[in-house]
């Protein structure tokens, strides 16, 4: 058991939460118990997940996409309502962490994905401070068998846009929606660039950079920073800690 707010404590510092200017508030967003032995955590707070967190009588919620984003609608309503209720009605925190948990060396989004991958991090980009990485496979591989590698971690195939490499040697990745990051992945003279989502003009950069492209999904891509640190906080604190894993396409 742990206190919430020595929790928070400990989290704003082993996830550097200053250093970041980000779209939506990093820490808790929703206030419940004030004491915490049980943890869901996950990637997305939606009513699902929610629902299933106060199922297993969880004392709070750690995810990475929580609410309060900057341009939504502020007032708390329709389908935000029922949500913040249901936390409310069960007494759970619910804890969320964007940018820090993208970025974290080790219990990061980027991270986790590369140790899945057999990709070993060189270099940081993207934003300030950097959250995309960049550095090298763990062999070189063909496009095709590393979409291959992606499925069977991932679970899904990715859209693989083929590049002029013969064999991936260097490779940038960004978990997430950071599609607008190949540019400048590109002028790190990688092989290839990871990421989550695609958009209309990231298919042009990539067949003009020579780039491989691979998008993976947003969802599939972000399943294992909130659940690495739920790990983590169950061996620090002896916590019981369970993830959740709400599928989505996306």
């Amino acid at each position: 058991m742990i206190q919430r707010d020595e929790l928070l404590r400990y989290l704003h510092q082993r996830l550097d939460v200053d250093a970041f200017s980000d779209y939506c508030p990093n820490g808790l967003q929703v206030e419940g118990r004030a004491e915490i032995r049980r943890i869901v955590t996950g990637v997305t707070a939606c009513q699902a997940l929610v629902d299933a967190a106060a199922a297993a009588g969880a004392d709070a919620l750690l995810v990475h996409h929580g609410y309060f984003w900057k341009g939504e609608e502020p007032t708390i309503t329709g389908l935000k309502r029922r949500r913040v209720q249901a936390l409310l009605n069960a007494g759970i925190n619910l804890l969320a962490y964007h940018l820090p948990l993208d970025a974290h060396p080790q219990l990061g989004n980027n991270a986790q994905l590369a140790r899945r991958l057999g990709l070993t991090a060189e270099e940081a980009f993207g934003g300030a401070p950097a959250i995309a990485l960049s550095g090298r496979v763990d062999e070189p591989v063909s496009g095709e068998a590393f979409a291959a590698r992606i499925t069977d971690c991932l679970q899904r195939a990715p859209l693989h846009i083929p590049g002029q490499a013969t064999e991936i040697r260097r490779i940038a990745w960004c978990s997430g929606g950071a599609q607008g990051y190949i540019a400048q992945a590109a002028a790190l003279g990688v092989d290839a660039y990871l990421t989550g989502e695609v958009s209309e003009q990231t298919v042009h950069i990539a067949r003009e950079t020579g780039l491989h492209f691979f998008a993976a999904g947003h969802h599939a891509t972000e399943r294992y920073g909130a659940q690495a640190l739920g790990e983590h906080l169950a061996e620090r604190f002896g916590l019981q800690v369970e993830f959740v894993d709400i599928d989505n396409p996306a």
